[in-house]
């Protein structure tokens, strides 16, 4: 299987990675952290007016329609610089309205992305065991509307997200509603995280909402699968940069006269490392090639599954590794990688760590329920 990329992604490969750089430097990172919203609003200007937000959506929505495999590009070089934009959260929602939406849904919402004057959020997780396809927030009919109500945690990335996206429990299955954040009915704690994002516990009491889709037609699991898949691709993007911090550092650091890069145990320390952030590589783009025509439903959430395991695994085996071989300074959490450190944990463990997501592909290998 050929996991080389096209012309197109190469390109936007190339202008995040310029960009990213250019303008997530470890100052400006201190800066964004000490922010109410930690939203670099600037940079996020910046990736939509260069085309990079539209990329990902469909031609008929004013993208490049590049789909999932230009956001992982996007996100894997988000993830390289630890750059604070809710890329994952707002690109892989507007995806899913992109492909389930109404036509006033979508222009309600993605023009905005395009532009980037506006961004949804998600609404996926819940306090207890609860999963995205079995959620205890409820959607019950008010007339031609929806009412929801239920708790939502940890929603990333409120500030500036003029909508949210949320699963609620229907009579026939989980469904995925749009809720203007403003709503009456809506109300948020905010909460920050282990990464410095300031996210949100929302509340909705009887709050007005449209449906995406219907019942059972797969937004719902449209929008789980490329969240995973999101996840993965931030993952491995910050492990990618946290072994090119530790490869610098001990390029120049010496002990006993010699560059600390020499030593065996510390090059066995890396060389695990790679081989994680390869196996992250190789399922992650197994997992976008199973997304692509002929989809099958099966093959496609195992697939997102592994790369879901993956990341949550290796990549915080990564972190913790490089954090160990920059000795003292590695918990310095004023030093560039100890953000990867932070990142990369709160990853692992957005929509369930690593033993969630083994328990969510054995139930699916051998016809379970699958909790979400």
């Amino acid at each position: 299987m050929d996991f080389s990329l096209g012309e197109e992604l190469e390109a936007v490969r190339g202008l995040a990675r310029e960009i990213l750089t250019d303008r997530a430097t470890p100052e400006r990172l201190r800066e964004v952290e000490s922010s109410p919203t930690r939203v670099d609003e600037s940079l996020w200007t910046d990736l939509a007016s260069a085309g990079l937000l539209a990329a990902v959506l469909p031609e008929q929505d004013g993208g490049a329609g590049l789909g999932t495999a230009g956001l992982c590009v996007l996100l894997q070089e988000q993830g390289r610089r630890v750059a604070p934009v809710p890329l994952w959260p707002a690109l892989t929602g507007a995806l899913t309205v992109a492909a389930y939406g109404s036509a006033a849904q979508r222009t309600e919402l993605l023009p905005g992305l395009v532009d980037g004057t506006a961004r949804p959020t998600l609404a996926l997780e819940e306090f207890g065991p609860a999963g995205p396809l079995a959620p205890r927030t409820t959607a019950v009919q008010d007339g031609p509307d929806r009412r929801l109500s239920g708790v939502k945690a940890v929603v990333p990335s409120p500030a500036g997200a003029r909508h949210v996206l949320v699963t609620a429990a229907t009579g026939s299955g989980p469904g995925l509603f749009l809720v203007r954040s403003d709503a009456a009915g809506v109300s948020r704690e905010y909460a920050e995280t282990t990464s410095h994002d300031m996210s949100a516990h929302l509340t909705f009491d009887g709050a007005p909402a449209e449906q995406v889709g219907t019942p059972g037609d797969g937004a719902v699991e449209h929008l789980l699968r490329n969240a995973y898949l999101a996840l993965a691709a931030v993952q491995m993007g910050v492990a990618e940069g946290a072994l090119a911090h530790a490869v610098a550092h001990l390029s120049r650091r010496e002990q006993f006269g010699r560059p600390l890069a020499t030593f065996q145990a510390v090059q066995h320390q890396l060389a695990d490392c790679y081989i994680d952030i390869e196996a992250m590589r190789v399922t992650l783009w197994h997992a976008v090639d199973a997304l692509a025509p002929p989809f099958e439903a099966p093959a496609a959430d195992r697939a997102a599954l592994v790369a879901k395991w993956w990341a949550a695994e290796g990549g915080l085996n990564t972190v913790h590794r490089v954090q160990h071989v920059h000795g003292g300074i590695g918990v310095d959490t004023d030093y560039p990688v100890h953000r990867h450190f932070l990142w990369g944990k709160q990853i692992s463990t957005t929509l369930g760590g690593a033993g969630a997501g083994l328990e969510q592909l054995g139930a699916l290998l051998t016809g379970g329920a699958v909790a979400g």
